[in-house]
Parts: C-alpha cells; sequence; structure tokens
C-alpha cells in the first residue's frame, strides 16, 4: 500500500472591497483603461483588504471555511503550512498566527515563501510531511495582501494584482500506489535565482530596512511564463504516469489570461477544460490556484475522481506543479 495526501477540504475568502477596473481609469496621472487592463490581462476587478484586514486574518478565514468543508476541527489538523510574500510581521509567521486564530494547541506551522509558485512549494512540502508519516492532516494555505506592496504610479503592475485567501485540508490515506489513487500523484518543483530582477520587490529588513515595493518587468516574465509552466506540468505529469488526455482540469495560477491560455494551447487544451478566475480575483500570488481550486469545487465542476494539474512561476524565479486527483 501506499500513502497519498488526499485533499478532503477546501474554502476560500475575499474581502468585501471589490475594486473595478473603472476605479483605476479615475486615478490621477495612471494613464490607463479598462479597456487596456482587460486586454493585457484579462482582469475585470480584484478584492483589496481593508484597512487593518491582514493576512493572517485572511488565512484564518480561509481556514475555517475548508474545516467546516472538510467536517473537521482544527484539534483534527497536525500541520499548518502557509504561503506568502506578504506576511503581516517580519516574525512570527503567517502559519502560527493562524494557529492560534484557529484556537489550535498542538502540532506545528511554518511559512513557505516562493511568491506566486508559493501554494504549489506548499503543497509539495505538504506531501512530504504526509507521506513521510511527520503529520496525518496538513492545513495548506495561500494567502496574499499584495495591495500592500503596490506602487501606485506604475499602471504596468498596479492594476493587475489583488488580495485574498485559499485553503486546502490534505489527510494521509493508504491507496494501491497507482495513477488512479485519489491525492497527490506527483510534484515538480523548480528555481533559478539568476533572473531575480524580473520580479522583486525594491525593499527588505536586511537591506534597505523598508517593505518596499513590487517591480517586474512584465514581457520578460511572459516568455519565461509559458515556457516554464509548460515544462514543469509536462514533468509532473510524467512523474504521475498519466499524460494531457487525462487532465479533467488545469487549475493554474491567476496571473494573466494571456500566460493561461499560452499555456493550455501548449498542452493542447481547449480552455473549458481549465478553471479561470483572474477576471474577478486578478493575480493573488500564493493565493491564487486555491482560490481557483475552491472556486471550482463551490460551483460543481471539480468532482471526486477528477485529474488536476496545477502549476504556478512567481519571483525567483520559482516555478513547480502538482498532479492530483480530487
Amino acid at each position: 500500500m501506499t500513502l497519498r495526501a488526499v485533499p478532503v477540504g477546501i474554502g476560500h475568502y475575499l474581502p468585501e472591497r471589490v475594486v473595478p477596473n473603472a476605479e483605476f481609469e479615475a486615478m490621477e496621472g495612471l494613464e490607463t483603461s479598462d479597456a487596456w487592463i482587460k486586454s493585457r490581462s484579462g482582469i475585470e476587478r480584484r478584492h483589496f483588504a481593508a484597512e487593518g484586514e491582514t493576512t493572517s486574518q485572511m488565512a484564518v478565514a480561509a481556514a475555517q471555511k475548508a474545516l467546516s468543508h472538510a467536517g473537521l476541527e482544527a484539534a483534527d489538523v497536525d500541520a499548518i503550512i502557509v504561503a506568502t510574500s506578504t506576511p503581516d510581521l517580519t516574525f512570527p509567521s503567517v502559519a502560527t498566527m493562524v494557529q492560534a486564530g484557529l484556537g489550535m494547541t498542538k502540532g506545528f506551522a511554518f511559512d513557505v515563501q516562493a511568491v506566486c509558485a508559493g501554494f504549489v512549494y506548499a503543497l509539495a512540502n505538504a506531501n512530504a510531511l504526509i507521506v513521510s508519516g511527520q503529520a496525518k492532516r496538513v492545513l495548506v494555505i495561500g494567502a496574499e495582501t499584495f495591495s500592500r506592496i503596490m506602487d501606485w504610479s506604475d499602471r504596468t503592475t498596479c492594476v493587475l494584482f489583488g488580495d485574498g485567501a485559499g485553503a486546502l485540508i490534505l489527510e494521509a490515506r493508504e491507496s494501491a500506489g497507482t495513477s488512479e489513487d485519489h491525492g497527490i500523484l506527483a510534484t515538480d518543483l523548480n528555481s533559478d535565482g539568476s533572473f531575480k530582477d524580473l520580479l522583486y520587490v525594491d525593499g527588505g529588513v536586511s537591506s534597505t530596512g523598508t517593505t518596499g515595493v513590487l517591480k517586474m518587468q512584465g514581457k520578460e516574465v511572459f516568455r519565461h511564463a509559458v515556457e516554464k509552466l509548460t515544462q514543469t506540468a509536462s514533468t509532473a505529469l510524467e512523474k504521475a504516469g498519466v499524460g494531457i488526455p487525462d487532465v479533467d482540469w488545469v487549475v493554474p495560477h491567476q496571473a494573466n489570461i494571456r500566460i493561461i491560455s499560452g499555456t493550455m494551447k501548449k498542452f493542447g487544451l481547449p480552455m473549458d477544460k481549465c478553471i479561470v478566475t483572474v477576471q474577478d480575483h486578478g493575480n493573488t500570488s500564493a493565493a491564487s490556484i486555491p482560490l481557483a481550486m475552491s472556486v471550482g469545487v463551490q460551483e460543481g465542476r471539480i468532482k471526486p475522481g477528477d485529474l488536476l494539474v496545477t502549476e504556478a512561476i512567481g519571483g525567483g524565479l520559482a516555478w513547480g506543479s502538482v498532479v492530483l486527483r480530487w
């Protein structure tokens, strides 16, 4: 028998404030429009956290929904992993704040920082904890408040990002050890630090002592994205012993509709096999995959037995993918 990390509950949280593209049109000096934003990104609106609303608070809200969906209590969870690039504090981790927020007094919690690829990295870590026997149930969360690190004078970046959180609970279950098993079948992680200058925040504790704002070379990121996302997903599918025709749903990082459609074209899959939420959420970085996955489940599109492939690329550059059966 093989131990698999099987999804048993999912949930998401979005801040109340919805920001349509029209708000950016009205910003003095930004020189953008709804048509310009939609044509380049596919984004129509996004959510921004309220004043005083933190990454950990959103993560707790998403976690509570995932626990409810799974029919579990916080005490049933052994570990929490939060993927985020926008923590409440330099330390302690957001994950320990979530642990406290849920009333957990046992287990362990830590953060993973791989920017937009963070949730994929967190899933891979959770899977490793489960298959090695270190945890029976792991709560995996992606949560971001990217609205706090925007340069509001840069129309090429500030219109792209949003805030939110998504949470997935993985549980150890014995399986036959075949590609028909439920749960995570394969993971693939990659990074190349030589591309740091393509996407970064120009601040930090040990350099400037400031938070900084996001800087991105959009054309270069796009150029790397489609190629690397296709490569990592293909590798993970091969590891899982399945092929592109077996995929029921692609649940990609929701960065840009052009990247998503370009990747789907490379896969040779129609867009109706892709869960797309970028139009409503914008790019929520590490939160985007669990948000999209939760929406897919909530809408009844993702069903038990469906084969999913998730893939993401973010600053670092860091990229990766996970193949799982729901």
